[in-house]
């Protein structure tokens, strides 16, 4: 059976899902945890799909000396 493809909006929707069905808390003791266990394995991917996401962002930030690592947020002008 050939795995699902990971699509990172669709596993943020499926985790929204899970903190409102838990965050009810009428769910029986299996149920929650069996919740929780896919909450934190989908918790799990989408910080390795941000982090490789960062990675790509600090090779494409270009400064006048060549490439430059900058990370997300720093970028020159950046006044936030």
């Amino acid at each position: 059976m050939a795995e699902k493809k990971f699509v990172f909006e669709t596993a943020m929707k499926r985790l929204e899902e899970i903190v409102k069905t838990l965050e009810q808390g009428d769910a029986p003791l299996d149920k929650s945890l069996a919740l929780f266990e896919e909450g934190t394995q989908l918790i799990r991917k989408c910080g390795q799909t941000l982090d490789t996401a960062e990675q790509k962002l600090r090779l494409l930030v270009q400064s006048p000396d060549g490439p430059q690592a900058v990370p997300f947020g720093e970028e020159e002008g950046d006044n936030a």
